[in-house]
């Protein structure tokens, strides 16, 4: 794929490699991933490496004992995902949370599902990596230990969020050292961190004599049942958890096939309904790439375009979405180009929709949809963004031999506290979950909360095969969107790509309680012309300004893997920390 030459200067060189490229949210963590290619890893090792990295590195926004979902493409052409997310403790049912917090999933252990990040990078490691987990984890054991100089993105957002982090006194001894939050440049050090997962890689090396394979092993154990679990256990016991030994010794994830679609000529794969990642499809199936050529990157008309797709596949998400191993997700059927069809002709090319449409029919009625639509009636008054909604990173990796790997870690250190003792935040992530058992993503025990990380593949079948994914909850699916047009459709590099002016509707429920809902907005960064916010507005949408760059429009990373040239050429958003590497 030859890229048209930039319009506007970028902010950064298109970074380019015709051996191996790792881009990541963190420019420690893509180094992380370098290493291991430099050492002779694959990209599954430079992967792990990188995403174990983000949760030292980015320990604000992503922890080591979080969520981690992967999609791997070998080179053979096979591809799988590994969910990456825990479940909720046996103890935990609808009616627990009805008589103990009303109904609602509060901040705290309560909230906690069953940590799923290290079995995710060792299970990965297991199936297509080369390397050990003393290997892949010695950068970032490295890097708590010595420590590293605290970022501007860290320092700011642990100084906005301090009073969330004071609530909790094993959080403060970290995050606050010295009783401050850490200043920009300050070295910051995690020694209870690298001592956990010193012993995972001394448990590796230990029993490594034995193979790869008994040394992984032995990693995972140490966590699930050895000491780390034990640290886990007590105290959700101290403090009213819900988390037991047995939860943790049968924990394993997911190992699935993707779900599958098409845009214009490219193939995309995400993650299965236990995650948002098939709404990305379902948005692309809505779109059409000449119609969007024809009206020009960023204009009033591509803008309406797409935030209306996002507006119907974002009803089908919370109507239909929720964890297929507990209930029957027409998962095949939502992303049926027949059913977009259907679906398309809702969008008024000149009227935008003001708010959240009806679900759709898919087999017969949808799930709840007279309930999700009443619910939704009467707006509540703006509130305060729920404090786990500003996490996640993303990581991807391309080696010399065409294996792809693509991974979106995630779980922050304000909704819960730290585990005395072990430097990690054990997976808030039951904040996506519902108390409400007439909702799909009705938490049970066992059951998976609907997530909204969501890595990705997009691939030209002869021509390249393209990683990408990014931070921002409900916005992931918007951005990534965005990117992959800008070079599909509108011919730009990687790097030119993301940096390219973004939006974002918020006319659905936030995925994070307290499932904020706001019909109409359309948020847009001020690099896009005034004159098209005023032709969106005469159209019906509600427009509100991001500064240039705003974090808010999340982070994204891209691989593009030239087939026929073999170069790799790697973008890394500029809007917070992410970079890419490569040779």
């Amino acid at each position: 794929m030859a890229f048209a030459l930039p319009t506007t200067k970028s902010n950064r060189p298109l970074l380019m490699g015709n051996s191996h490229v790792v881009a990541a949210g963190h420019y420690l963590s893509a180094l992380a991933g370098l290493e291991m290619l430099e050492a002779g890893g694959n990209a599954i090792d430079a992967g792990v490496a990188a995403g174990i990295a983000t949760g030292v590195l980015e320990g604000t926004h992503v922890s080591f004992a979080g969520v981690a979902p992967i999609i791997i493409r070998m080179a053979t052409g096979v591809v799988e995902t590994i969910s990456g997310l825990g479940y909720w403790p046996a103890a935990a049912t609808p009616d627990y949370f009805a008589q103990h917090f009303g109904g609602k999933i509060p901040p705290g252990v309560a909230r906690t599902v069953i940590p799923a990040a290290p079995d995710a990078w060792i299970t990965a490691l297991e199936r297509h990596g080369t390397m050990s987990f003393a290997d892949v984890a010695a950068p970032s054991i490295r890097l708590c230990n010595e420590g590293f100089p605290a970022h501007a993105f860290m320092a700011n957002f642990i100084a906005k969020r301090r009073a969330m982090i004071e609530r909790y006194p094993s959080t403060v001894e970290i995050y606050l050292p010295g009783g401050q939050p850490p200043a920009m440049g300050q070295v910051f050090v995690q020694t209870d961190l690298g001592a956990t997962l010193q012993y995972m890689a001394d448990e590796d090396r230990a029993q490594s004599r034995h193979g790869r394979l008994a040394g992984l092993a032995a990693a995972r154990a140490s966590f699930y049942r050895g000491d780390i679990a034990q640290k886990i256990v007590a105290f959700h016991r101290a403090e009213g958890g819900l988390i037991t030994a047995k939860d943790l010794a049968g924990f394993r994830v997911g190992i699935e096939k993707p779900v599958e679609g098409r845009f214009g000529d490219l193939m995309v794969w995400t993650c299965g309904p236990w995650c948002q990642g098939p709404m990305l499809l379902q948005t692309l199936n809505l779109l059409d790439p000449a119609a969007l050529r024809s009206a020009g990157h960023n204009s009033a008309e591509a803008i309406h375009a797409i935030t209306e797709a996002i507006k119907l596949a974002a009803a089908d998400r919370e109507a239909y979405y929720g964890d297929p191993r507990f209930m029957d997700v027409p998962i095949d059927a939502l992303v049926s180009p027949a059913y977009a069809a259907r679906r398309r002709m809702l969008i008024d090319p000149g009227r935008a929709a003001p708010d959240m449409p009806a679900p759709g029919s898919v087999t017969g009625e949808p799930w709840h949809g007279d309930l999700l639509r009443n619910s939704l009636d009467h707006a509540p008054a703006p509130i305060e963004e729920d404090e786990s909604a500003a996490d996640t990173s993303y990581c991807c990796a391309v080696d010399r031999w065409g294996n792809v790997f693509s991974a979106t870690p995630s779980d922050g250190n304000t909704a819960c506290p730290v585990i005395p003792g072990t430097g990690f935040v054990a997976s808030g992530r039951g904040s996506q979950s519902r108390a409400d058992p007439d909702h799909p993503a009705c938490l049970a025990p066992g059951k998976r909360p609907r997530l909204t990380p969501n890595p990705a593949i997009a691939m030209k079948a002869g021509e390249y095969v393209m990683p990408f994914g990014t931070p921002g909850g409900d916005v992931q699916v918007q951005a990534m969107v965005q990117c992959l047009a800008n070079m599909a459709v509108y011919g730009m590099d990687p790097q030119s790509a993301v940096e390219a002016p973004r939006f974002a509707s918020y006319s659905f429920p936030s995925s994070f309680a307290p499932y904020d809902y706001r019909p109409g907005v359309l948020a847009v960064e001020n690099r896009i012309r005034t004159e098209t916010a005023d032709t969106l507005a005469a159209k019906g949408h509600i427009i509100e300004w991001w500064p240039a760059l705003a974090g808010e429009a999340g982070s994204v990373c891209m691989i593009h893997h030239d087939l026929n040239s073999n170069v790799k050429s790697g973008g890394a958003d500029p809007r917070r920390t992410a970079y890419a590497m490569g040779r």
